[in-house]
């Protein structure tokens, strides 16, 4: 089993005078982000198994975590789909599942991450999607499924419309992939999109399109899918850590 944290993202909207540090390591109750998340990921035995993607003053970040991680680096943000590209070295030789989180969204339990990982090997899955049920009117892709209940696929928040706005399964952005598989579909993104990025949001349908497996696993724990970007978000995020 092996891991991708997407660590790289600046966070201009958390830096000030006092911070000007890479935002995964803006820290919540003392704690930087980014701790929080390799520490639920501690099912997985040796952190030689975790490979976290920097880029933005990525010095720091491997200061800051020694503790025997592997290292990718995403020099340009072009979206999330080339950051977990930027791991494709580390992990050439492997063939196994990987899962894929975020450096900034440190309110995920272990037991969530596992539960994924367990669903995704249990069904045989090239690609298990971790969804959340939210009524908190966030700005996430809505998860779209037929009407036996199947993953379709997944609209972003700026696309739905009225009726799919109303759907309150969300993708989160956090999958287990098939590792040989997801490269190769990656290799197949395209940036034509108004932010000139790769998403790795478009990985599943591509997954779909060759045939491959695709499953999901949801949590109803809404708190676990806030992310960091605000200040704001960090306030919210760090009452509910305390509690």
């Amino acid at each position: 089993m092996k891991a991708i944290i997407l660590a790289a993202g600046k966070g201009k909207r958390l830096l000030s005078e006092k911070f000007n540090a890479p935002k995964v390591l803006r820290e919540a109750n003392g704690k930087p982000l980014l701790r929080y998340v390799v520490d639920n990921l501690s099912f997985i035995p040796e952190n030689k198994d975790i490979v976290i993607v920097a880029g933005y003053k990525k010095e720091m970040v491997f200061d800051a975590f020694q503790q025997g991680y592997t290292f990718a680096v995403q020099d340009e943000q072009l979206g999330t789909g080339h950051a977990v590209n930027c791991a494709h070295d580390a992990l050439k030789d492997y063939d196994g599942p990987v899962l894929v989180c975020y450096g900034d969204m440190p309110m995920f339990k272990k037991e969530t991450y596992e539960n994924l990982v367990k669903i995704h090997k249990e069904e045989g899955n090239d690609c298990t999607i971790l969804t959340g049920v939210s009524n908190r009117g966030l700005a996430y892709g809505r998860i779209i499924r037929d009407e036996k209940g199947d993953f379709v696929g997944v609209v972003e928040d700026k696309d739905c419309t009225p009726e799919q706005k109303k759907i309150n399964e969300l993708n989160v952005g956090i999958y287990v992939f098939d590792s040989k598989k997801m490269f190769d579909c990656l290799k197949e993104l395209k940036s034509n999109n108004a932010q000139g990025e790769y998403y790795l949001t478009d990985v599943p349908s591509i997954m779909m399109g060759k045939g491959y497996k695709i499953g999901t696993y949801t949590t109803h724990d809404d708190t676990e899918i806030l992310g960091v970007n605000t200040p704001e978000d960090l306030a919210i995020c760090e009452g509910i850590l305390k509690a």
